[in-house]
């Protein structure tokens, strides 16, 4: 278990405040953020290289806010590997592990096997990156902290590495808090996200709560939503508790929603594959179904990217080029564009 209670550290000029989550015993965590957003700092407060100023570390369930680093068992691996120069790859590997069969597990896991002989220095990027997590791994950790340990690695080994890493997770039920750009990586690995800006959490929950129902405009934008339209909630009579109904309205678009959100000033949050394009109106569940004109369409592979213009609004679709040739899509072509209820999400 790794937890932060109201935590604030500071690392030259930069500082934590106030951050607070947990992530269970066994869990996959996940730390995303914009550059500079206080990752790393993070990572290495947890681990007790940077003293906390106020608040309380806890690990295991025992405070560990004063205990040094050396005492809180705890394996990390860096972007950059930091490995020691004046080592070979296995004795790096072999480092701080008093068990040589888990040494060479991991050299086979990672594909160290033809370079265990190699200077470190002269080794690529992402060949450090694999010797670094192999010699993590190898102390058995049961708490694993990762700063971005797949950014050297070339497409299809970041595949590879990446099911062992989970694998390893699995097996040994390790409880790891994991730092990534990527949101892909993010959804597939976590169980909990972090979201960390400016020194501050933002939100934490599930993949799918931070990346579907994201806690503020902020959020949204940053985690990818392509539609994220200020406007006002206005409350529709009769709507049942269980499913409280409102009206979000910015300029001409009107769409409705399912959500607690109070009257006023909001943001609606609308992900592009939640819109559906039609030539015409038909009759459906779905309580948005909205006159719109093709502003672009713009193909990427097998989807296609097409801009409407509803109500003055312009949304971002997502659809397969397959469809978007089949309706004819082109710029000043009328369709309608059809959503759920449950697909606005209000903040």
């Amino acid at each position: 278990m790794i937890r932060l209670d109201r935590v604030t550290a500071t690392a030259g000029t930069f500082a934590l405040r106030d951050v607070s989550f947990e992530i269970d015993a066994g869990s996959y965590g996940v730390v995303i953020g914009p550059a500079g957003a206080g990752k790393t700092t993070l990572l290495e407060t947890i681990a007790g290289i940077v003293p906390v100023a106020s608040g309380t570390v806890w690990l295991r369930g025992a405070d560990v806010t004063r205990t040094p680093p050396e005492r809180r068992r705890i394996g990390i691996v860096y972007q950059h590997a930091y490995l020691f120069p004046h080592l070979s790859v296995a004795e790096n590997v072999a480092y701080g592990t008093a068990d040589g069969e888990t040494a060479r597990e991991m050299v086979e896991r990672f594909g160290l096997g033809a370079l265990l002989d190699r200077d470190v220095n002269a080794l690529s990027g992402g060949e450090r990156q694999l010797v670094a997590l192999a010699r993590a791994l190898a102390t058995c950790p049961d708490i694993l902290l990762l700063d971005e340990p797949f950014s050297a690695l070339d497409p299809r080994m970041r595949v590879l590495v990446r099911r062992q890493v989970r694998a390893l997770h699995a097996e040994r039920g390790m409880t790891v808090l994991h730092v990534t750009h990527d949101f892909n990586e993010a959804g597939r690995l976590g169980h909990r996200v972090v979201l960390l800006e400016g020194g501050r959490v933002l939100q934490v929950g599930s993949p799918d709560d931070v990346f579907r129902r994201p806690a503020s405009p902020a959020v949204a934008e940053f985690v990818g939503a392509e539609n994220v339209v200020p406007g006002r909630v206005h409350s529709v009579n009769g709507s049942p508790d269980a499913e409280r109904v409102v009206e979000f309205t910015s300029g001409g678009l009107v769409l409705h929603a399912v959500s607690d959100v109070p009257e006023g000033e909001a943001h609606a949050v609308i992900r592009a594959d939640e819109i559906a394009l039609a030539p015409e109106r038909r009759e459906s569940s779905v309580r948005n179904q909205l006159d719109a004109r093709v502003v672009e369409v713009a193909p990427s592979g097998v989807l296609a990217r097409v801009t409407v213009d509803a109500g003055g609004v312009e949304l971002v679709a997502v659809i397969t080029a397959r469809s978007a040739e089949e309706l004819g899509l082109a710029p000043g072509r009328e369709v309608v564009a059809a959503l759920k209820a449950t697909a606005v999400h209000l903040c």
